[in-house]
């Protein structure tokens, strides 16, 4: 196994199961992402596994980021640290979004780079795509349209980081390779009622509706968007996939091919939660994209499939969100 540098710096690489004693670099690994991407490791049998909170490492702090690793040396690298938000947050503070990813991205893959780390997996966005894109949305939709506009910092951010593992391939032949999640959800979430993504947003809405015996619940936008939401342990599991199985330049969509609308997960999270009021819809605010569907083919083709559906997954993260209420993020 390994990768082997032609002379036009193509590399020659033939993905097969990783090193299980490698130094394997999770970064971002307490988040959502990154967390599922730990377990799912640790599952099968990786054991020199590498984490660092925020607290402990700065991904921003370039100087500290290439220290970390020239010490630790890691053979694999899946990028899933990224500061996120939903749509209230990515329209407040595209700056802080634009920044800080960019800063992450830069600083890590170039210190992989500079480390000879032989594996990168690069984490995306769907937001990465056109507002108006064809749907199911194609890998090469790509760069073709306009972005929205609630979240475009981000998408741009995210954006490079294809560009720069793409660059990387290119440039020095190395099998680096990127993937584009569709909407994430599972343990360990962010369930902050200011910042959070659409589903663990609603669930923390609905929840704390049902404690107060409220009567109303109210929603932004019309609730006629669509949008495809994949459990964090199917995202975890692609991406492994991903890294014993595919090589090539192209992102890849991570997703399960189908999607609902808000109106319809907003009624069936009210139902789980057991809040029994009325949900209202605020017109006056955003309703972002009007559709989200992942065109999963490729990913189907490389020979990995969604196995999680949308009512296990779900029942999953309200025991998990349950069982964690005291110590969620607020």
């Amino acid at each position: 196994m390994g990768n082997k540098v032609t002379v036009t710096g193509v590399a020659e690489y033939n993905p097969a199961e990783l090193d299980r004693e490698a130094a394997f670099y999770v970064a971002g690994h307490r988040g959502l992402v990154g967390s599922a991407i730990w377990r799912r490791l640790e599952a099968s049998g990786f054991t020199n596994l590498v984490g660092r909170t925020s607290y402990q490492l700065d991904l921003k702090d370039r100087d500290a980021t290439f220290s970390f690793f020239a010490e630790t040396k890691p053979k694999y690298v899946v990028l899933a640290a990224a500061k996120v938000g939903g749509i209230l947050a990515n329209s407040t503070y595209p700056v802080d979004f634009l920044s800080d990813n960019m800063r992450i991205q830069v600083n890590v893959l170039d210190a992989a780079l500079k480390n000879d780390v032989e594996r990168v997996l690069f984490l995306g966005s769907s937001c990465i795509y056109p507002k108006l894109a064809e749907q199911p949305i194609r890998e090469d939709s790509l760069l073709t349209g306009h972005l929205e506009p609630t979240n475009d910092a981000y998408a741009i951010a995210k954006i490079a980081g294809i560009l720069q593992t793409q660059a990387v391939r290119r440039q020095y032949g190395l099998p680096w390779i990127s993937a584009m999640p569709t909407n994430l959800y599972g343990p360990n979430d962010n369930f902050s009622p200011q910042g959070s993504h659409v589903l663990p947003a609603l669930i923390r809405r609905y929840d704390d509706a049902a404690r107060a015996n409220a009567l109303s619940v109210t929603n932004w936008g019309t609730g006629k968007p669509r949008r495809e939401f994949l459990h964090a342990d199917d995202m975890a599991d692609a991406c492994l996939y991903l890294l014993e199985h595919y090589d090539g330049p192209t992102q890849v969509n991570v997703g399960t091919g189908s999607d609902v609308t808000i109106k319809e997960i907003a009624d069936t999270i009210a139902t789980v939660t057991g809040f029994t009021g009325e949900t209202k819809w605020d017109t006056t605010k955003p309703d972002g994209t009007p559709q989200k569907l992942l065109d999963v083919s490729l990913l189907a083709k490389i020979g990995w499939r969604s196995q999680i559906t949308l009512e296990e997954g779900l029942d999953r993260t309200m025991r998990w969100y349950h069982d964690n209420f005291d110590r969620l993020r607020s």
